[in-house]
């Protein structure tokens, strides 16, 4: 034994290899690199030379995912994003997800810059979160501009203004997730999707353009999943969603609904749209705000916040022969309505038959007490209809003609 040798002996792998990570195959570390918050990825660079620009190809790029409570702003990141977004070039990312503190003007182009050089990376999720009380607005603004990608399948934005081209996904083919979070949708019209099946919007604000009688359209109709809750501003317009299985669409105190029909018995031109007036179904569409897009939804939870539903218009689709479960859960959930007006096969505005309800006896206990006034519209007393009639019979109602 030689001076200063260590008498451990040095046992060999059972295998007779060496472990080596750099031996992994290709891909592996850096798709395990993309997992890491960016710094941490970053710092690998140091390990060995074969490492130093190993960081540029990690499939993830994380930016304030720390796990802890304080979010940097994007002042402090922002020349780390552009050292590590850029410079990558258009190496494929999997996942981008940005979560920043406190922006000021100055930061928005940069902010457009990383989501463009993210979709030119064939990112296929992307998330956007700020969340700060002392910005100069509560939301960042993104550029109005549509984006097309043939990778991006979920997209995810917090606090942010979106208008209208940029809800435009008819050129985003995978796209099947789409959350929107304490957003502003400003001046938009429409949210346009063929491929999405999944959309998320919660507590967001939606601003119609002022000069017009509007609501934003949401055009999904391959859509399998929809939650909608605690906006700000005019309920959306639901297109047909004949592929809904699952909803879930609280209205609350925020909303700004205002109907010229409901607040005037006597009004019959409201401009509120899809509220049933001739304004609105004279040209024979019939569609109605939430329930169109509803109608066939499997497993629906419609919530109007402190039970102050007092008015209520539907069609066929919620009237359909059968169980008429749709209608009966309705009713159920309706502790205060007043009015139920049915207009029933027919695109109206003028119907050949119109029938008013009345209790023949005490009122079931299965609907609003407050309930005194039943409608049904329909163009002819056929078969559907008689099953109608004959349903809502059942809660003590006759009708005449």
């Amino acid at each position: 034994m030689h001076p200063g040798e260590s008498s451990r002996k040095v046992v060999p792998p059972a295998n007779g290899s060496v472990c080596n990570i750099d031996a992994l195959p290709e891909g592996i570390l850096e798709h395990i690199l993309g997992f890491l918050p960016a710094p941490e990825a970053v710092r690998t660079s140091v390990l060995a030379r074969s490492w130093r620009d190993l960081w540029k190809s990690a499939t993830g790029l994380r930016i304030g995912c720390r796990g802890d409570d304080s979010l940097k702003s994007v002042k402090e990141l922002r020349e780390f994003v552009d050292h590590v977004l850029l410079r990558r070039g258009d190496a494929p990312l999997d996942t981008c997800d940005f979560r920043f503190g406190e922006f000021q003007q100055e930061d928005v182009p940069h902010v457009n810059q990383w989501l463009r050089h993210a979709i030119v990376c064939k990112v296929r999720v992307f998330i956007l979160s700020i969340i700060s009380d002392e910005s100069p607005s509560p939301w960042l603004e993104l550029d109005d501009l549509p984006h097309a990608s043939q990778q991006l399948t979920r997209l995810e934005l917090s606090f942010v203004q979106v208008r209208n081209s940029f809800l435009n996904f008819t050129s985003c083919p995978l796209l099947e997730h789409l959350v929107l979070e304490y957003s502003e949708l400003w001046l938009a019209t429409k949210i346009s999707s063929k491929y999405l099946k999944h959309l998320f919007i919660v507590s967001c604000r939606i601003e119609a353009p002022a000069s017009e009688h509007s609501r934003i359209h949401i055009y999904a109709p391959n859509l399998v999943s929809l939650y909608i809750d605690d906006l700000e501003g005019r309920t959306p317009i639901l297109d047909s969603m004949p592929s809904l299985i699952k909803a879930f669409v609280r209205i609350t105190p925020d909303c700004e609904d205002a109907c010229d029909k409901l607040l005037d018995p006597n009004c019959s031109q409201c401009e509120c749209q899809y509220c049933g007036t001739s304004v609105n179904v004279g040209d024979g569409n019939n569609s109605h705000v939430l329930l169109k897009g509803l109608s066939e939804a499997k497993d629906l939870d419609l919530e109007s916040a402190h039970d102050m539903l007092k008015t209520l218009l539907l069609n066929e689709y919620w009237c359909m022969p059968g169980d008429f479960g749709a209608l009966a859960c309705i009713l159920e959930h309706s502790p205060v309505l007043e009015k139920l007006a049915l207009e029933l096969f027919s695109e109206g505005p003028k119907y050949k038959v119109e029938m008013e309800g009345s209790f023949t006896v005490e009122k079931s206990a299965t609907i609003s007490e407050h309930l005194n006034i039943v409608k049904v519209k329909c163009q002819d007393v056929d078969e559907r209809v008689l099953k109608v009639l004959k349903f809502l019979c059942t809660f003590n109602l006759r009708f005449s003609f």
